[in-house]
């Protein structure tokens, strides 16, 4: 089995962006390498350190955790000298200035009118080490690599976006779309998260088991927020509502952007699968299988290079009879109305309408072949690429390593 991400150096992402500098600016721009950490976790250590509100910090994109990263992130102008443990009657550093902690460098850069945005991106340089390889393994990723140069891939949401999603009860905003908000709440609580102990574990089957009882819930508490939560269900039996809104912007964001990541997902899914028919490759995702296409004539592969689709809002509209007939019927199957999309009681976060393309081609596209110093007797690709904003080096690697169906 192929291996990445066996130390953080194996996985290499490098943001580019392009940062309109403004010396009067309001916004101190910072320069943030990492390794151990996704970006929201610095972020909040951060907001700890300085004292200061975890929004008045902003950034284009989130970063993994476990990889090699640097991206830009912006902060108010009076809390630089904070992030740089600079006394507040000395005068502001020079750009270049730095702050290291934990596996983490914040570099300081200069000021912005405006904080960091995704708009600023342009995209992100990969460096990927893709191990325990044999031979073999070398020889098709190889042959793989020069289709994709010249066709692309499908510009699929990858797995990482999905690690919201509870693979016993679903995703935590397709509960809330649907008005399901006592379910919502319950994945909230009793999911299980890829770090969680056995004993966390063994708490949130308790807690799913007894769900509705909420004097037996509130007894099984552990934090505050479960105490709170209880406490209030026992007064107010059906008060799902405001407890939904206590959840902090940035975990409903990732919740609501999760569901309508597997719905575009999904959506292309069915695209692909049309246009391409019988030849396709299939990779296994951890919500459902991703297919890539691999031969095409001209004419159908001009047809995905051409087309762009919006991403599932309430006012989202599809370019095309075949994805519009392929987004009804998928919105049928979740028993979803395109207008509850357009969540009143939850305002935390919200669907945006954002058209995507439907492949993408990396470019600066080298390899790299190697014994791995690691696993013996096998060999290590290592690629490098550029990637447009919002797309995954991760799935090159899918693409590269899928089975014909």
């Amino acid at each position: 089995m192929i291996k990445i991400k066996v130390k953080p150096e194996d996985f290499g992402v490098d943001e580019v962006a392009d940062i309109p500098y403004d010396k009067k600016g309001d916004f101190g721009i910072f320069f943030l390498k990492k390794s151990g950490w996704n970006t929201v976790d610095v972020l909040q250590r951060l907001s700890k350190r300085i004292k200061a509100p975890f929004s008045e910090f902003a950034y284009g994109g989130r970063k993994d955790k476990y990889a090699l990263t640097t991206q830009y992130i912006s902060v108010a102008r009076g809390r630089c000298k904070q992030i740089l443990n600079v006394p507040p009657q000395q005068p502001m550093p020079q750009a270049g200035a730095e702050f290291t902690e934990n596996n983490y460098t914040l570099r300081f850069m200069g000021f912005m009118a405006r904080p960091m945005a995704p708009e600023f991106i342009k995209g992100n340089r990969f460096c990927i080490t893709i191990r325990n390889l044999t031979d073999d393994d070398v020889k098709s990723a190889i042959n793989e690599l020069a289709f994709v140069k010249k066709e692309g891939y499908p510009n699929y949401f990858d797995d990482q976006r999905f690690g919201s999603f509870d693979d016993r009860q679903g995703f935590i905003a397709e509960k809330i779309v649907r008005g399901h908000y006592n379910g919502a709440l319950k994945i909230y609580l009793t999911r299980f998260h890829p770090a969680d102990s056995g004993d966390e574990k063994e708490h949130k089957k308790i807690l799913g088991e007894i769900w509705g009882d909420w004097p037996l819930c509130l007894n099984a508490a552990r934090t505050g927020f479960e105490r709170e939560a209880f406490e209030y269900l026992i007064k107010n039996p059906k008060g799902f509502i405001p407890i939904l809104q206590r959840i902090h912007y940035e975990e409903m964001s990732i919740f609501f952007s999760a569901f309508q990541s597997y719905l575009w997902n999904t959506l292309l899914r069915k695209v692909i699968e049309s246009v391409a028919k019988d030849a396709l490759r299939v990779h296994k995702g951890m919500v459902e299988d991703y297919s890539f296409y691999k031969e095409l004539d001209a004419e159908r592969f001009g047809y995905l290079q051409g087309l762009s689709i919006p991403t599932p809002a309430s006012n989202t509209k599809m370019p095309d009879a075949l994805t519009e007939s392929l987004y009804s019927a998928l919105l049928t199957n979740h028993e979803i109305k395109p207008a509850w999309f357009n969540i009143k009681s939850i305002r935390q976060a919200f669907f945006k309408c954002v058209e995507r393309k439907a492949i993408v081609f990396p470019g600066d596209l080298l390899d790299e072949q190697a014994d791995d110093e690691i696993y013996s007797g096998k060999k290590k690709l290592i690629l490098r690429f550029f990637l447009p904003r919002g797309s995954f080096g991760t799935m090159l690697i899918k693409r590269l390593f899928s089975q014909y169906h």
